[in-house]
């Protein structure tokens, strides 16, 4: 085996957080040996493999790498033995995921990994449960911040030192220094009209009255990287303050290749080619996207019914419709006690859709609970409807689906997150200070920004936005989708931020507006009837 290849597995490794013995590295090299014309697969699916292994330790010996070898040699036997087609079937195309089904990573400073939690959540955390809140969504930007050229440790006399002011610097670390930093920490009111920077080493009063702000909304509970002076009297001064940067979804699924943020399942690099090139190929495919569908309300429901029967009449139909609450235009609180209207009216929307052969045949139905909808709470993730409000539809299309807000959609590679939240409402008012006009005005483009670079559906205080603590990774959004779907009363509109595809279909009980989204060119056609 060449020198290169030696070079190349135990660069690979190194990148995984693995150091390999001198006998673990030869049973690798015999292993790719074995495939003369796909080592680079082959190594990859070794890696995944061991990802998965309880180990003992990041210095890999012979055996833990040889017990993954013959568990790949005996399954490759098994397949040429018995072949059968892989990869996902004709109806796999489109996965629907429940929040409460998202797998739950956490990052490993030291080892700079992900490990995945594989216990059992409970619903109600300990106190324990809220620091690893804060912690896990800290932890997730600080590894993407120091993979950025501009906040990255000098090394010797290399480019990057030209970045070297920018250098990050515990806030911990603050005392005693005089000049300008950089810091990194999430804003918090520690004490009535004083706010703090937090990071994992300490905390600092912050004064931020004259600070020069990037696009987005900088409330409480969000992580900013402030560049500033520690004043004698042991407030930082900052003179500017954004958000961290982003990172290319490339960059981040390449750097932890073989873990399923997502929920969807990984996929070997032949699935991924095969499935990009269905996916490109699915020009008829679209998504018809509704949001606040009001039952109780017979105008609503008058345009609804000129929705079905319009692609009813179409060609080819649309592939799914997503039903985003609120399904009822009054709240469904403790004052609330209506619930066999609401069920009713479920099943009048069932023989609505049934009406229409095409679309019962062909189309799939997702519903997704808005804020105001019968359920336990308001906290975040919001389970699915319950099922007694639900059967009566079901009775009528039992393919509907009643998931979870947020849920997400694995479209053959591409990544959907849907929400359904009135969210730029909040967020306004929960800002400290007037968003910047530089680079744009529009109330939409700042939560787009606020949402992406925070990789978080909704970092609004606990206090605003009340969410289960051990189930705040569902919210997450890491590595960035390709397309975020945000459900809000607000009016409609699109943007296209960074590559990453977002809109809101606007309130359709009001203002009768919808989203007809095509997957496969990522183009959205702002509808309204």
């Amino acid at each position: 085996m060449s020198s290169a290849m030696r070079n190349k597995v135990q660069r690979k490794f190194k990148m995984r957080g693995y150091t390999l013995k001198i006998d673990a590295l030869s049973e690798i090299l015999g292993f790719l040996s074995r495939f003369p014309d796909a080592e680079d697969e082959a190594l990859d699916l070794l890696l995944d493999e061991l990802h998965h292994l309880a180990l003992k330790s990041s210095i890999l010996d012979k055996e833990p790498v040889q017990r993954v070898v013959s568990l790949l040699l005996e399954a490759e036997a098994a397949v040429e033995e018995s072949p059968t087609t892989s990869g996902y079937g004709s109806g796999s195309a489109l996965k629907i995921i429940d929040a409460f089904d998202v797998p739950k990573f956490r990052y490993d400073s030291i080892k700079k990994l992900f490990h995945k939690y594989s216990g059992k959540l409970p619903i109600h955390g300990d106190a324990s449960a809220k620091v690893a809140l804060y912690r896990d969504r800290f932890l997730l930007l600080h590894q993407r911040v120091s993979r950025d050229p501009h906040f990255s440790k000098p090394v010797f006399n290399s480019e990057i030192s030209n970045y070297g002011s920018c250098q990050i610097s515990p806030i911990q670390s603050l005392v005693g220094q005089t000049g300008k930093r950089w810091v990194m920490g999430l804003i918090s009111q520690l004490e009535d009209g004083h706010f703090y920077l937090e990071d994992l080493t300490a905390a600092v009063e912050v004064d931020l009255s004259n600070a020069r702000i990037t696009t987005g909304f900088f409330v409480e509970n969000t992580i900013v990287l402030a560049e500033g002076e520690l004043l004698l009297d042991g407030i930082f001064q900052v003179k500017t303050c954004g958000f961290p940067p982003l990172e290319d979804r490339e960059k981040s699924v390449a750097t932890f290749a073989g873990i399923d943020f997502f929920g969807g399942g990984s996929l070997t690099k032949e699935e991924t080619i095969r499935l990009a090139e269905l996916e490109r190929g699915a020009v008829n495919d679209m998504f018809v996207i509704l949001s606040d569908v009001w039952l109780d309300n017979e105008e609503t429901m008058e345009k609804l019914e000129t929705i079905l029967s319009g692609y009813e009449n179409e060609n080819v139909v649309p592939s799914l419709f997503v039903f985003m609450g609120n399904f009822c235009s009054q709240p469904c609180n403790i004052s609330f006690n209506s619930y066999s209207s609401i069920r009713s009216q479920f099943g009048k929307l069932g023989k609505m859709i049934a009406a229409h052969q095409r679309l019962k045949e062909h189309s799939r139905f997702l519903f997704i609970p808005g804020p105001d909808d019968i359920g336990p709470s308001n906290v975040l993730p919001r389970c699915s409807l319950p099922k007694y409000i639900t059967e009566e539809l079901q009775n009528h299309i039992p393919n509907a689906v009643f998931l979870s807000n947020p849920c997400r959609i694995k479209y053959y590679t591409q990544e959907i997150v849907i929400f359904r939240q009135d969210l730029l409402y909040r967020m306004r008012r929960s800002c400290l200070m007037p968003p910047s006009t530089e680079e744009t005005s529009d109330p939409f483009e700042h939560l787009v920004a606020t949402i992406t670079h925070q990789s978080h559906l909704c970092p609004l205080p606990l206090s605003v936005q009340p969410i289960i603590w051990n189930f705040d990774h569902c919210l997450h959004l890491h590595p960035t989708p390709q397309t975020i779907v945000l459900g809000d009363r607000s009016e409609q509109k699109a943007f296209k931020y960074t590559g990453i595809t977002c809109f809101n279909p606007g309130s359709f009980s009001n203002d009768f507006t919808f989203i007809a989204y095509r997957p496969c060119s990522q183009e959205v056609e702002l509808s309204a009837v």
